[in-house]
């Protein structure tokens, strides 16, 4: 007698195994319109369902395998750093004049090489005239 009553107490178990299936296709319309409510016709609703229960509902669909596509758009991670702008600021000029630095001798005879050109420019004019 136990074993019947067992199997029956499984096979109604195994027949109602995703009472979130049940719950999903009544607040499917509720659960698109966004997380925490939405606007119509210029007044803010809540959702239908509360909070509480859609992260349950969540939660259950989640741990069935299924995907939860109701969640918004994750935005993307924050590239700044935290910290005070001025010591940002100089730490990315103390960087530049190091690179600069490792430049300079290159930079300095190009310069020279430039106003040496340039007078040789003014010293030809002064001949020709």
């Amino acid at each position: 007698m136990a074993g019947k009553a067992a199997q029956s107490v499984v096979k109604a178990v195994g027949e109602y195994q995703y009472p979130w299936r049940e719950k999903l296709a009544k607040y499917k319309v509720e659960l698109s319109k966004g997380v925490w409510g939405y606007w119509e016709l210029g007044a803010w609703k809540p959702l239908g369902i509360s909070a509480r229960r859609r992260a349950r509902l969540r939660k259950e669909m989640l741990l069935a395998g299924q995907d939860w596509p109701y969640d918004p758009e994750k935005k993307e991670m924050r590239s700044k750093m935290k910290g005070h702008k001025c010591d940002r600021i100089a730490a990315e000029r103390r960087e530049n004049t190091a690179n600069l630095m490792q430049k300079m001798p290159e930079m300095l005879l190009a310069y020279k090489k430039r106003r040496w050109e340039k007078k040789m420019k003014e010293e030809e004019k002064a001949k020709d005239k």
